[in-house]
């Protein structure tokens, strides 16, 4: 069975670890002898090496100047990106508000002609309404307990929306009923919010299809991805955005995207079904 993308990343810090690890060995240095090299405690050098915290480019050069292997620096650091890149824990992307991760997703958008997405949890992004996303927003940054910049960041969420009206964008939209259901605010906000879904689904550039609560599984409830083209998967975790670009794990989202499509109505059908989640809204 293939394995996850949090898994892979793990594995790719793993080993970016134990290249570091054998270059202080190839050194003949101690880890106790690296860290008085470097100028910090041992209990540094010993996280780095299991894998526990991701080096900085400062940790990097200090660790192989110190082991003579100044000429690993660059592919060291450039592969600590990559890795840095592929799992990115929430409270460090929104370390200063949520507003730049959502500016970062504007520009994925902005980039792709195609996105697929399936969310089990809420709305995507570029389908909410202000008051939606700002209760949605408010409990993860209360979860996070991350700085609190809900109103820019809601701006910048709902912006994303333009695209499905500009640049000849196509969007093919999966949600499982219970999303529909799922209240988040008041049931005036949930209201709101579905009937947004309403007005947004006649439009050309969407297609939004509804997996109904009874539907004979095919594929499994699976967390939210956003699948960009054929060239990069974004999955959200409860505590990381995991990016996906290696060939083969991009199939596996894309033939699961498939079957999860398979198990959708759309048009009327799907319709129906949110109607029936404004009437249960009370």
């Amino acid at each position: 069975m293939p394995s996850s993308p949090s898994s892979r990343a793990q594995a790719a810090r793993e080993a970016l670890a134990v290249r570091l690890s054998h270059i202080r060995k190839d050194a003949g240095l101690t880890g106790r002898e690296l860290s008085a090299r470097c100028g910090w405690h041992p209990a540094k050098t010993t996280r780095i090496q299991k894998a526990e915290v991701a080096p900085s480019d400062a940790d990097i050069r200090a660790w192989c100047a110190s082991c003579g292997a100044d000429d690993q620096i660059g592919d060291l650091i450039a592969t600590a990106r990559v890795v840095d890149s592929m799992y990115q824990d929430w409270r460090k992307l929104h370390r200063n508000g949520m507003r730049t991760a959502q500016e970062d997703w504007t520009t994925r958008h902005a980039q792709a002609a195609l996105c697929r997405v399936y969310v089990s949890n809420a709305v995507p992004g570029f389908l909410q309404t202000p008051a939606y996303a700002t209760v949605l927003m408010q409990a993860i940054t209360a979860f996070q307990g991350t700085p609190d910049d809900v109103a820019e960041a809601v701006a910048a969420r709902v912006a994303r929306s333009r695209f499905l009206y500009e640049g000849g964008h196509r969007f093919v939209v999966l949600f499982e009923e219970w999303v529909l259901r799922a209240r988040f605010g008041p049931p005036e906000t949930m209201t709101a919010q579905l009937r947004h879904l309403l007005t947004v689904q006649p439009l050309p550039s969407v297609s939004l299809g509804v997996i109904p609560a009874t539907a004979q599984r095919i594929i499994w409830p699976l967390e939210a991805f956003y699948l960009f083209d054929d060239r990069q998967a974004a999955v959200e975790t409860l505590t990381a955005e995991i990016s996906v670009s290696q060939p083969r794990e991009l199939t596996d989202y894309a033939k699961a995207f498939a079957g999860l499509a398979k198990m959708a109505v759309y048009g009327d059908q799907a319709r129906a079904l949110i109607t029936d989640a404004i009437d249960a809204c009370g």
